[in-house]
């Protein structure tokens, strides 16, 4: 079995990863370690740069564990009408802010009348045990809701309506979300590589 080291404390982002690849053993991030940088300007910036630290600080930290590679995710949310923001800034938006009232104050920041247009983009990076990172990207387009809805999923999942749906990634079922996120083409992606 491939066990993967996943540069994250997220829990959802963690869960998620559990479903989108079956086969994997993912280690998360252990509660006793730094916290991991991401201060790039692009998302795949950001990703390679988790990656490289998660695996600097593995190696040093726990030789001789076994590791196939580390996974780092660098993902966000992407509205035109906020000039693509908070985009690479999506985790750190609204600091202090429990999920609910981050998403209305990301919903109260639309002008009046603009267009609700947004993507979800995640870019994973890959850092082999032995070898050069790769990265891989996912996109899904969509709008945003008027009003966070759902319970599924975490994030800005209860405001982002994909593109041939009428309902929220927080009301979605998992099952199908996990055909259309862009996580999971990221992930999709990633699996392709590895066969």
């Amino acid at each position: 079995m491939t066990v993967l080291l996943l540069a994250s404390r997220n829990q959802g982002k963690l869960r998620e990863f559990k479903t989108l690849l079956p086969g994997m053993a993912l280690v998360a991030w252990p509660a006793e370690a730094p916290e991991i940088p991401e201060d790039g300007a692009f998302f795949q910036d950001n990703a390679l740069q988790k990656a490289a630290f998660a695996r600097a600080w593995w190696l040093a930290q726990r030789p001789g564990q076994p590791l196939d590679g580390v996974l780092a995710d660098d993902s966000g949310l992407c509205v035109d009408a906020l000039w693509g923001g908070p985009g690479v800034l999506s985790a750190r938006f609204a600091p202090g802010l429990e999920p609910e009232p981050k998403n209305r104050r990301l919903l109260a920041m639309l002008p009046p009348g603009a267009a609700r247009t947004a993507r979800f983009v995640c870019v994973l990076a890959w850092h082999p045990a032995a070898g050069e990172p790769r990265t891989f990207s996912g996109t899904v387009e969509g709008e945003l809701a008027l009003e966070p809805r759902g319970n599924e999923g975490f994030g800005y999942d209860p405001v982002f309506v994909p593109e041939g749906h009428d309902r929220t990634f927080g009301e979605l079922p998992m099952a199908v979300k996990h055909t259309l996120s862009h996580r999971a083409r990221a992930s999709e992606a990633f699996l392709a590589s590895l066969r």
